[in-house]
């Protein structure tokens, strides 16, 4: 193995996924551009720096008479699961936007009223997840197609052991909280040990709050 491959895989495996330049088509190498403290794929031809940033995962907690949505995932990971209406922003939209469409993909259902509620990084996984709060219009929702269906759950219905992802907890446990007091805060939580593999396996990381 060389020691290319070995930065790639042990020091930042995600430059592994990022062989070719996709400007010249030769290969990338790792390392440390000038004026960066960063390894990054390098290309070795015209020197073109691929920059790696996180991804933003936009969702949202919609209620309808006392009830939350939730759906359950026709998709990998955690397919069989339920979780929030939730998935990855787009370019060209807004955060409200991408959470009203992931919404209506999975599960057929109008937002309105939203409101920020909670920022959630999850530095292990190179992602940070927004969750609005919101009501559902006229009570409607159905699954779509990366939902095996689609369901309102009072407080003590909520599936808590099968719900897909940790951050979905996290903004379930916070909003009910912030319900029976009467006030709702806008929660900005880090996640500290959520690895790729922890996300498949669904392992609870340690958390850290600033509200």
């Amino acid at each position: 193995m060389g020691i290319r491959t070995i930065l790639l895989q042990t020091v930042f495996p995600n430059l592994s996924m990022i062989r070719y330049c996709p400007y010249c088509g030769q290969q990338v190498e790792a390392r440390i551009p000038l004026g960066d403290e960063r390894l990054r794929a390098v290309c070795k031809i015209c020197g073109y720096v691929h920059y790696e940033n996180p991804r933003l995962v936009l969702g949202a907690i919609i209620e309808w008479e006392g009830r939350i949505l939730l759906c359950r995932r026709a998709i990998q990971p955690r397919m069989g699961l339920w979780t929030l209406p939730a998935g990855f922003m787009e370019n060209g939209e807004s955060s409200l936007e991408a959470a009203a469409r992931e919404t209506r993909e999975e599960a057929q259902a109008e937002i309105e009223d939203a409101e920020l509620f909670a920022f959630i990084d999850v530095p292990g996984i190179d992602q940070a997840h927004v969750f609005y709060r919101a009501k559902l219009v006229a009570g409607q929702h159905a699954p779509g197609e990366e939902s095996l269906e689609t369901a309102l759950f009072a407080e003590a219905e909520i599936p808590w052991q099968d719900l897909a992802f940790p951050t979905i907890s996290y903004c379930l446990e916070h909003y009910f909280a912030d319900r029976r007091t009467g006030v709702f805060r806008c929660h900005q939580i880090t996640l500290t040990g959520w690895k790729r593999q922890a996300m498949a396996d669904c392992a609870l990381p340690s958390i850290n709050e600033r509200c």
